[in-house]
């Protein structure tokens, strides 16, 4: 027996181990994980402490900080088995080295898998009838069969239920069985035959033939592909069509390998040759296969879900960067036949001016009514959400806006409307929106979506908008904290006025959270709005550690320090005014004077110092040339064909504009207007190959497509943005697909 001598870990000690793994600077490395130690945020690490990571960008110090985090969950994990081992006294100088050295937690879970605790199995339950000494000969080579089945006979006791020299050489075998399953180099080798040569096969399950959901899951009734390259969506779609009873599926395809591997390990140089042949097949079959195939299973259901986490997130980012129509005032419109279209005009700060209900079904007074709120606002633009009755809707509009004056007739325009019924029955809606009919609430949030769509979507569960695939099937809390990683570092981007945004905002703000958020309401309210940045040390609970962290992405247009309305964090606030002081003028003149900012950028080296190096500096420049800049792209509204209304009024051949709405593993989702998307597999997103659709196209992005397919019957439009789309197009998919 052996001691252990290992500490807890800390993050910072793995610096050099997770530089390595990732082929990132040490030093860099390190500096991020000292920050991330002491309880800084990514977006604060990333955007004020260049100098201490050497510029690492948001996707480097999320990933070091989750490999550190492995790491750190490795170590402990290590730590664990070893002190388990020592207590059940079997912890050996060969084991200890063994421990030490597993480079991965499935090393560990291996080395450690024949010493740890078990359940009751048959291998367990022939020890308790005595039957251990025989398969310790056997295994050590002391016995031959004829000498194993002399040895079992003595073995024989009915009060042990050891009937007869069969039933303590099975027993036996069974010890044997397990003991070569529990064996980790074989584990290692199986497991990685199952990875590279293995087949997932799917097919139809037992009973379902008449499931109502068949139609869904026929492309993979009888489907074969290798395990190793199985894109994530098939295995997430496979095991989607399991969980509703239509699929059932194995890997498989390598067992006559796996009783190979087993054999040569359960045989070896033993004398016992037909008990342990009978020991190896057993061991593969019953054990060893089939725990492996669970395993290898799981792991590609974990590579499935973060591809597709890493799809959500991608697209969600894309989706929260949407340029933003800004300061304008809306009329949102929620379409529907029966119940009505809601309506909601909102100042250009949000606020609600009226609402209430048009019909479509009565034309005329739907014009008169709409002509009314339009002429008692003066909206500058109208929000049409893009669900049912849509076009129907927009159609009216437009013929009402034709009758207005040129110069005072508002936008159309269509809004991506996922996730506002979401909204409206939320209790933060409800907050926000008191005494306001549930109804009536998702007219609001189109209209205050189309304004600036980050503000308005962080109240929503980013898992309700609709922007990944298999979202409801994929880890939920890997999902969650990942959108939530994705919505913080959008809004910090970004920047947040602080006199006007949400709770919800507020609360993804570096260092903030709910608390601090609803804090920083109740104190703005109660005093008339901050004047500037440090008055927030004034709020409740909010120390000077979470100043650091969000005061630079909060601003205070028209405060009292001109460069609260900037990312230039308070912290060099000195630093600037001893810059504007050298150039002769104040702070207030400096911002925004390109002539004297010229002259700054000719001497910047000058005031590089042991705190502040260049790439601040950059920073602080970039910022006083636009300051307080929103980063995201100009707004332009989509635009549809009048004439193409519902799937039906598709035809093979048309060509189309559209709006990226979702992009996945195997293609992007178009809207061109039809309230159904289209799919653009990846084979048609240009005329070369395409490894990633996100390299290609993004979430919000209008672009001209060609319809190839319309299948009516399984609700599935194909489109196309190659070149030469227009004479693939197939006529005949317009009847739907019968076969």
């Amino acid at each position: 027996m052996t001691e252990t001598h290992l500490s807890p870990p800390r993050l910072i000690d793995l610096a050099p181990r997770v530089a390595k793994d990732l082929g990132l600077p040490a030093a860099g490395v390190r500096g991020a994980l000292e920050l991330f130690q002491d309880g800084a945020t990514l977006p604060f690490i990333a955007r004020y402490r260049k100098e201490a990571t050497g510029g690492l960008d948001e996707v480097q110090l999320g990933a070091l900080r989750d490999r550190g985090a492995y790491l750190v969950e490795l170590e402990e994990r290590r730590l664990t088995i070893l002190e388990s081992l020592a207590e059940s006294e079997v912890l050996t100088p060969q084991l200890d080295r063994a421990v030490r050295g597993a480079a991965t937690k499935q090393d560990l879970e291996d080395i450690y898998r024949p010493h740890r605790p078990k359940r009751r199995t048959r291998a367990t339950m022939a020890v308790e009838r005595g039957l251990l000494p025989l398969a310790d000969s056997v295994w050590e080579g002391k016995v031959d069969d004829a000498g194993a089945r002399r040895q079992a006979r003595d073995l024989v006791d009915p009060d042990r239920e050891v009937a007869d020299m069969e039933a303590a050489l099975a027993g036996a075998r069974d010890i044997l069985a397990e003991r070569v399953a529990e064996e980790p180099h074989l584990r290692g080798r199986v497991r990685e035959l199952m990875r590279t040569r293995g087949v997932v096969s799917s097919s139809l399950a037992r009973g379902a033939k008449e499931h109502p959901l068949r139609s869904r899951f026929r492309d993979y009734e009888s489907h074969t592909e290798p395990a190793r390259s199985i894109p994530s969506h098939r295995i997430l779609a496979i095991r989607r069509g399991e969980a509703e009873g239509v699929l059932s599926w194995k890997i498989e395809g390598v067992e006559e390998e796996i009783h190979q591997e087993t054999r040569r390990v359960a045989l070896g140089r033993r004398r016992a040759r037909h008990t342990l042949e009978l020991v190896a097949e057993d061991a593969a079959r019953r054990l060893l296969g089939p725990s492996v195939a669970t395993e290898v299973a799981s792991e590609l259901k974990d590579r499935a879900d973060a591809e597709a986490i890493r799809v959500f997130g991608q697209n969600l980012e894309q989706l929260l960067l949407q340029p933003p129509a800004g300061e304008r005032g809306v009329l949102g419109l929620d379409p529907g036949f029966r119940t009505g279209v809601k309506a909601a005009a909102v100042s250009a700060t949000g606020a609600v001016l009226e609402t209430g209900t048009l019909f479509l079904h009565r034309e005329d007074a739907f014009q008169d009514e709409l002509q009314s709120l339009l002429k008692r606002h003066r909206p500058e633009l109208v929000a049409v959400g893009n669900g049912t009755a849509s076009r129907e809707t927009l159609a009216l509009v437009r013929q009402v806006l034709e009758t207005l004056p040129a110069q005072r007739r508002p936008e159309a325009v269509l809004v991506n409307e996922a996730g506002a019924s979401v909204y409206s029955a939320s209790i933060l809606a409800r907050d926000e929106l008191p005494g306001l009919d549930v109804t009536l609430r998702g007219a609001v949030s189109i209209a205050r979506r189309l304004q600036d769509p980050l503000a308005e979507l962080v109240k929503i569960d980013p898992r309700s908008i609709g922007v990944g695939q298999y979202q409801h099937d994929v880890n939920q809390p890997a999902l969650r904290d990942r959108l939530d990683q994705t919505v913080e570092v959008c809004v910090n981007r970004v920047g947040v006025e602080v006199n006007t945004a949400s709770p919800a905002l507020l609360a993804y703000v570096a260092g903030i959270g709910p608390t601090l958020a609803q804090r920083i309401v109740e104190t703005r309210e109660r005093q008339g709005g901050f004047r500037e940045r440090r008055e927030l040390l004034d709020v409740p609970r909010l120390g000077p550690k979470a100043f650091e962290q969000a005061a630079g992405f909060l601003r205070v247009r028209g405060g009292a320090h001109p460069l609260d309305a900037t990312a230039v964090h308070p912290e060099r606030y000195d630093l600037v005014s001893s810059v504007a002081s050298d150039l002769g003028m104040d702070v207030a003149d400096l911002v925004g004077n390109e002539a004297a900012l010229e002259r700054l950028e000719s001497t910047l080296d000058r005031y590089v110092s042991e705190r502040v190096g260049r790439p601040t500096l950059e920073d602080i420049l970039a910022e006083l040339r636009r300051p307080g800049r929103d980063p995201r792209d100009r707004f332009q509204p989509p635009e549809f064909r009048e004439d193409v209304r519902s799937p039906e009024d598709l035809k093979p051949g048309m060509r189309l504009g559209g709006v990226v709405t979702n992009v996945v593993a195997f293609g992007a989702f178009v809207d061109v207007g039809v309230h159904q998307d289209g799919l653009v597999h990846v084979s048609e997103l240009t005329d070369g190959y395409v490894r990633d659709p996100s390299e290609v196209v993004k979430v919000g992005q209008a672009v001209q497509v060609t319809v190839l397919s319309v299948d009516l019957d399984r609700g599935r439009i194909g489109l196309s943005m190659r070149a030469d789309s227009s004479e693939r197009a197939q006529p005949s998919a317009q009847r739907g697909d019968r076969r």
